[in-house]
């Protein structure tokens, strides 16, 4: 086992993987930029280097200064959570070479399936159905409008590295296409220093269904079921769900097949996430693959008793899994909200500033992976998640409604929150019943319901 980790990352993240390294016995190295400087993963870490600036490419994103970091602190291992260099290959390598273990799968693996294009044609070629459109990159907007006229419009515009909604656009035409493209790729420049985009069909009323995976570098690669993302706004989550409402036993072991194919086929090692569009008639296709750790891993953990960081360090220290396909159990019904500091009542604007107060709700089956505390001061250069809420029930019914309830008892003053969309969505009875797709939000945004809510 590792005896210092240095945490490549900040917000709730950093903070989970602080807490799961003391369970581990490992001493923690926070990085964090000028701004982050009384943030809570600064406080918890045995050791704390500030890296630069606000301006995420000039600290988080900027792989010299945290690999210098590393090396005053005399690291074994770096752990990047998801987001910022959670995905970049070129900074694994640079890692490995500095005799730094990267806590994340190998350049090579990135590469094949972090890569969402490549990670397409690997599927492709392991006869496992995905979206159609582009087959590589589209370099150039003239290759774009060449893939979206073959795929057939609606399409969608995706950065081909990174995640979390952002290098995303719709395109109906032509028109909208070529905006949609430098506009993605500039936000995909930003977000990951990597403008690269695909374009890919747009299929409308489906669910996002991913399988969450483990491997290690023995070969062992185990499924730990699926989560349903679908409900969304500019194509990043806001809630997430296990067991699917609507996918059955058949589906699931398909799925789970799919997914353990493509992590073995590659070698794939440590956490991973294979995501997958089921349509209107039951048919999924694969989207791409996060080779990181997701937001939503909590979800897992509660369903199965997994503590998927904790695994990920301990894969990329060199131990074997402790357990195989068949010991994974899964009970009752996991749901996670995403609080962030957004306006849902005007268009989803961001609401920076200071949080003079906040009460987490608690009592049974609630778990909470937050940074924030009163008096703590969100600034406007990052992700805009304040906490998750994650709630357990015997079945999908008790968990909506003690997700009601923690949402009821979520109080924060001082910046705007998600909290009323959640306490609004939990009360919706397309919701109860479980019948709803990726366009739910859009369309419960346009409800006279949901604007009269906004009138109050």
């Amino acid at each position: 086992m590792f005896n210092r980790i240095l945490v490549a990352n900040r917000g709730e993240i950093a903070v989970r993987i602080i807490r799961a390294c003391r369970e581990l016995g490992v001493k923690t190295v926070a990085v964090y930029s000028d701004v982050d400087a009384h943030s809570l993963h600064v406080q918890l870490a045995d050791e704390a280097i500030c890296i630069g600036p606000a301006a995420a490419g000039d600290s988080y994103l900027k792989i010299a200064n945290i690999i210098s970091a590393a090396e005053v602190a005399d690291v074994e291992a770096i752990h990047p959570g998801y987001g910022f260099l959670s995905e970049n290959a070129h900074f694994v390598q640079i890692c490995e070479g500095c005799n730094i273990t990267f806590i994340g799968p190998s350049a090579e693996n990135i590469q094949s399936m972090g890569d969402k294009s490549v990670a397409r044609e690997t599927m492709r070629k392991l006869g496992v159905p995905t979206v159609p459109g582009s087959k590589s990159v589209a370099r150039t907007q003239e290759e774009a409008l060449e893939a979206a006229r073959i795929a057939g419009y609606p399409v969608l515009i995706k950065a081909s590295a990174g995640g979390g909604g952002k290098g995303m656009r719709i395109a109906h035409n032509d028109v909208s296409l070529s905006q949609g493209f430098l506009m993605a790729s500039a936000e995909a420049e930003r977000a990951f220093g990597n403008s690269a985009v695909y374009v890919e069909k747009y299929i409308e009323n489906a669910r996002h269904v991913e399988i969450q995976i483990l491997a290690d570098h023995y070969g062992n690669v185990v499924a730990l079921g699926e989560r349903d993302c679908s409900i969304q706004r500019r194509h990043q989550k806001l809630l997430e769900e296990t067991p699917c409402p609507v996918l059955d036993s058949g589906q699931r072991r398909k799925m789970i097949k799919a997914a353990k194919c493509a992590a073995e086929s590659i070698g794939y090692r440590n956490a991973g996430t294979i995501e997958f569009l089921l349509d209107a008639r039951g048919d999924f296709y694969f989207m791409e693959m996060n080779t990181r750790v997701q937001v939503e891993h909590p979800v897992t953990e509660v369903a199965t008793g997994t503590d998927i960081v904790k695994e990920q360090i301990k894969i990329a220290a060199g131990q074997k899994l402790a357990f195989d396909q068949k010991q994974v159990r899964q009970q009752g019904h996991v749901i996670e909200w995403r609080v962030n500091a957004e306006d849902p009542f005007n268009n989803f604007s961001p609401s920076p500033g200071r949080i003079e107060w906040v009460h987490f709700p608690g009592g049974p089956g609630v778990r909470i992976d937050s940074h924030i505390y009163s008096g703590y001061d969100v600034c406007p250069y990052y992700d805009s998640m304040l906490a998750k809420i994650i709630v357990n029930g015997a079945d999908r019914e008790e968990a909506v409604s003690r997700m009601a309830r923690a949402l009821d008892e979520f109080m924060i003053e001082g910046v705007k929150t998600t909290v009323p969309l959640g306490q609004f969505i939990m009360r919706d009875e397309l919701f109860r019943q479980g019948t709803y797709h990726t366009a739910f939000l859009d369309n419960l945004l346009k409800d006279d319901s949901f604007a009269a809510n906004q009138r109050t």
